[in-house]
């Protein structure tokens, strides 16, 4: 209990230093020079501070981060690293699912389909948004916008964050199964570029259905995992207690999936988390697309569609010794 309450602590200094900091640049924007001194102590204390705190996190921290409060969402990388967003609605069949938020675009002058869970923010939002888990017309409404990047041939970039698509009666009635297959499908043969990031929880086949993409990236503190820790803790060990194990077990980092080939790059995310520096993590994310986007552009089509294919296929494949 005791490493647990230095954890907390740590966490909440991490934030007094961060709000103090940003106050003091206004300031400083603001003529007050004669406080440099201090913004430059408080940023070697921040800097100090965050740096034992990510050094040795373990894998059960690491879903602590992926799950917390103020990380920044898919609303916020579009709001931030994209501009003129046009938000699509509806499957045409049942419904519209504000889970998934979905549309077009302006990258770096580009127009380019968005796609992305949304957990929402306050308890009313996280409501309406279903706590970020899709119904099936969630999906279909992704299937619809990604035909129309490809009929006009303009890139899509997925954002994963979701515990899962959504179990209730009323989704499986509709086709939930169905709708995630299709997603994958689609995504398998879509002829234009593709690049998925997992910003926070990816769980299940309700984010491998965002997922199926020529670039698989993760944020260094988000988690990407066929079961949550704790569902897996019940199934093994009949207590979710023992959660922190089955995270462990799981490889559900960005580092171990990096590893067994999962995905194809882990993005650093500034001192202390992205919740902790958002602006700087929009930055890194930007970078990091256009990077691949550049990369993807230098391929046919045919070539991109057969590698992406060739990607998942391989997954899974094992040798005995």
């Amino acid at each position: 209990m005791e490493n647990t309450t230095v954890e907390i602590d740590i966490e909440q200094e991490l934030q007094k230093l961060s709000s103090r900091i940003e106050f003091l640049r206004e300031k400083i924007k603001k003529g007050e020079k004669h406080r440099i001194g201090e913004l430059v102590e408080l940023r070697r204390r921040f800097k100090e501070l965050a740096k034992r705190k990510m050094s040795s996190l373990s894998a059960w921290e690491r879903v602590q981060l992926a799950r917390h409060p103020k990380r920044p969402h898919t609303i916020d990388y579009i709001n931030n690293i994209f501009t003129d967003f046009v938000e699509l609605h509806g499957d045409r069949k049942f419904g519209d699912d504000k889970a998934i938020i979905a549309g077009f675009a302006f990258f770096e002058g580009e127009p380019v389909a968005v796609i992305g869970h949304e957990k929402g923010r306050d308890t009313k939002e996280k409501i309406e948004r279903n706590f970020g888990m899709p119904h099936p017309e969630g999906y279909r409404k992704a299937i619809r916008v990604m035909r129309l990047a490809e009929k006009f041939r303009r890139p899509v970039f997925t954002f994963i964050d979701t515990p899962g698509a959504f179990p209730g009666i009323g989704a499986e009635e509709r086709g939930q199964s169905q709708a995630i297959a299709e997603s994958l499908l689609v995504m398998g043969e879509l002829r234009v570029p593709i690049i998925a990031t997992v910003i926070g929880e990816g769980g299940s086949g309700g984010a491998l259905a965002l997922g199926v993409a020529d670039r698989v990236l993760m944020l260094e503190n988000s988690i990407y995992s066929v079961i949550s820790p704790e569902g897996c803790a019940a199934i093994l060990f009949k207590s979710q207690e023992n959660a922190p194990e089955a995270a462990e077990s799981l490889k559900i980092t960005a580092e171990n999936l990096k590893e067994l080939g999962v995905i194809d790059e882990v993005i650093k995310e500034p001192l202390g988390g992205a919740h902790l520096q958002p602006v700087k993590m929009y930055r890194l994310l930007k970078r990091a697309l256009r990077v691949n986007l550049k990369c993807l552009k230098r391929f046919p089509v045919e070539e991109l569609i057969q590698k992406r294919q060739e990607k998942f296929y391989s997954m899974g494949i094992y040798q005995e010794k």
